[in-house]
């Protein structure tokens, strides 16, 4: 059985901290997806899910394991879609991991989809999108915080 992982979130924008996740989570998972949120229902001046499904997919344009798609809903059914029995998040803080915790079991509850929770780098544990985009907001350079290749 192909083991499949999805690794969801909003990726606005997607940065150094979500492409460590994705490159410690490949070797877990013979196929990772990266589902974009397609719903634009929390944040609604996000660039559109197919300018940020692009800049994803190009960056791992070269892994072959790796699929970028939009998601709508809920991760569970994406995952079931995706037939994956997996679902991947990065967890940042105690803050986050008692809010991935809740999901988790909720996750599971509704699925069956277990999570596998993989912590921040030290060096990553502070940059969050929010902040990438509140630095680029009052101008401020926020190269260093977004994955090139």
């Amino acid at each position: 059985m192909m083991r499949t992982g999805i690794f969801v979130g909003s990726f606005n924008p997607f940065t150094v901290g979500h492409d460590s996740i994705v490159t410690r989570a490949l070797p877990l998972f013979d196929r990772l997806v990266i589902g974009v949120v397609g719903d634009q229902v929390h944040k609604p001046d996000m660039p559109s899910a197919e300018e940020r499904i692009k800049a994803i997919a190009d960056l791992y344009k070269n892994e072959p394991a790796i699929d970028v798609k939009p998601y709508y809903g809920l991760a569970v059914d994406f995952a079931r879609a995706e037939n994956a029995q997996f679902i991947v998040k990065g967890v940042r803080s105690v803050k986050d991991f008692e809010y991935e915790r809740e999901q988790a079991d909720i996750n599971r509850h509704l699925s069956g989809v277990e999570t596998i929770l993989l912590y921040a780098e030290p060096q990553f544990s502070s940059i969050s999108s929010s902040m990438v985009r509140e630095l680029q907001h009052f101008g401020v350079d926020v190269t260093p915080y977004l994955p090139k290749r």
